[in-house]
């Protein structure tokens, strides 16, 4: 699925759309943090929750384990030079998101029950018409299956199975009843949420999602602060590794640049077509508005978080052990740098990045 053809569409899509658009998610970068702010918010436009809730239901649904597990799988794969790829597909993925959230507001339609909707696939049947209506159905055939939320649940039953059960000897004779046990509560937990609908996403998901991005923030720059003699050579590493795949074994420059994109759009979902669905739902008569909201995503997400992530990781020298991968390698480089408060926070993000991923993931899903 990740091969060439893949890659170029997606970092050359944004990169047309970053130069068609005369670089306007850079230019219009505070614009968008204005429009964020709710200084051009109006409770009378067309839609059902503010661009702030919009955002952060669209980051419910991408800041999760990508940010945390998946960052390590890249480096895990692909060296430090992953990093750099990822870095890259932001930047373009900003404009994509830019042009994919401004058709969501601009060709928005009705469901079933006459209720105003954005997504890919209204985009499709309004903006092109009833004879594009089968790639529409193929969307939201694709979106159901593909927003299960199972990494998420798998991930997180996995870190509390290994967390918690496992350190206080809990279902030590039947580990499966522990996981179901788990699944049960995530699954109460979730549908609490989810079942208010975009109104009730967005609004936790609003108090959630910047408390969760701050934490973890806060604890992965305490790591960096341990170790500023470091991030000199980690920069340097992880530009040399971009060209060169030195870390990559074998060598494969085409390794490194595959990971990192891979993981940047997991993460980001720039391209995607799911975030579009959050951001159709915000409240405004203006699409460019809410295409200018949503160009901050990538760079939360992705530009802030997984770098954190990354920078954490290379810093700390877990990502030199062979045996260390996915959300165990970045749990060692919290606990090995920060010690107790670094499991905390980790447990804290893992499990907060997880929950609030489902919000997301169970409302795309319900859409299509």
């Amino acid at each position: 699925m990740w091969g060439p053809f893949l890659l170029i569409l997606l970092v050359f899509g944004g990169l047309f759309f970053t130069v068609y658009c005369r670089f306007i998610p850079f230019r219009y970068f505070k614009h968008g943090l204005d429009i964020l702010r709710g200084k051009y918010d109006n409770d009378d436009d067309p839609g059902e929750i503010n661009h702030f809730q919009a955002l952060s239901a669209a980051l419910a649904g991408t800041v999760g384990m990508g940010n945390i597990s998946g960052v390590a799988v890249a480096i895990h794969m692909g060296g430090p030079g992953a990093l750099f790829w990822m870095w890259v597909s932001a930047f373009v993925g900003m404009s994509t998101k830019f042009f994919t959230c401004t058709l969501a507001i601009l060709y928005r339609g009705k469901d079933d029950a006459g209720e105003l909707q954005g997504g890919p696939m209204y985009v499709i049947r309004e903006g092109l018409g009833q004879k594009f209506k089968p790639l529409a159905v193929l969307f939201c055939m694709a979106g159901t299956i593909g927003c299960l939320p199972m990494f998420q649940a798998n991930q997180l039953t996995q870190f509390i199975r290994d967390s918690v059960y496992s350190p206080l000897g809990m279902f030590s004779s039947d580990p499966f009843l522990g996981n179901v046990v788990t699944g049960i509560l995530i699954a109460i937990l979730v549908a609490g949420v989810i079942f208010g609908g975009i109104k009730r996403i967005g609004l936790v998901a609003g108090r959630i999602v910047p408390l969760m991005v701050l934490i973890y923030l806060l604890g992965g720059l305490g790591i960096l602060f341990k170790n500023l003699d470091k991030i000199g050579s980690i920069i340097n590493l992880v530009f040399s590794d971009a060209f060169t795949g030195n870390a990559v074994v074998g060598g494969v420059v085409g390794e490194v640049i595959r990971q990192g994109i891979r993981r940047a759009v997991f993460s980001n979902e720039a391209g995607l077509g799911t975030e579009v669905m959050a951001h159709g739902a915000a409240k405004t008569k203006e699409p460019v508005r809410e295409g200018l909201v949503a160009m901050l995503g990538p760079f939360i997400d992705t530009i802030l978080v997984c770098s954190i992530t990354a920078f954490a990781i290379l810093v700390s020298g877990v990502w030199n052990d062979p045996s260390l991968n996915g959300v165990t390698m970045t749990a060692r480089a919290f606990s090995q740098e920060l010690g107790v408060v670094g499991d905390l926070i980790l447990f804290f993000a893992v499990f907060s990045f997880s929950i609030t991923t489902m919000f997301g993931q169970s409302y795309y899903g319900a859409k299509c």
